[in-house]
C-alpha cells in the first residue's frame, strides 16, 4: 500500500481563507507608546482600543489585535514585523 498525498485545492483555499487572527506578543524592548502608535496607524484602532491591547499583550503575553481572512492580515503582519514587533497570524 502506498502513501496518499495531499494535493493543494480547494480545501487548502479554505482554510487560508478562513477567519484568522493577528497576534501581538509582548517583548521587554518596545515601549508603551510606541505600541500604541503602531496599533493606531498600522491596525487602524482608536487610542483607546490600542491602550488596551498594549496592556493585555503586556499582562498576558500576547492579545489578538485584528481578525480577518490571511490576504488581509499579512500585509498588517508584515509592517508590524517591519517594525520589530513580534507578531503571528493564527
Amino acid at each position: 500500500m502506498g502513501k496518499e498525498k495531499l494535493k493543494p485545492g480547494k480545501e487548502t483555499d479554505e482554510l487560508i481563507a478562513e477567519g484568522k487572527e493577528l497576534i501581538l506578543y509582548n517583548d521587554d524592548f518596545n515601549t508603551f507608546d510606541f505600541v500604541i502608535q503602531t496599533l493606531t496607524e498600522v491596525c487602524g484602532h482608536d487610542t483607546q482600543q490600542a491602550e488596551q491591547c498594549a496592556w493585555i499583550t503586556h499582562f498576558k503575553g500576547k492579545c489578538a489585535v485584528k481578525s480577518g481572512i490571511f490576504s488581509e492580515l499579512k500585509p498588517v503582519f508584515d509592517e508590524m514585523s517591519f517594525r520589530d514587533l513580534t507578531v503571528s497570524i493564527e
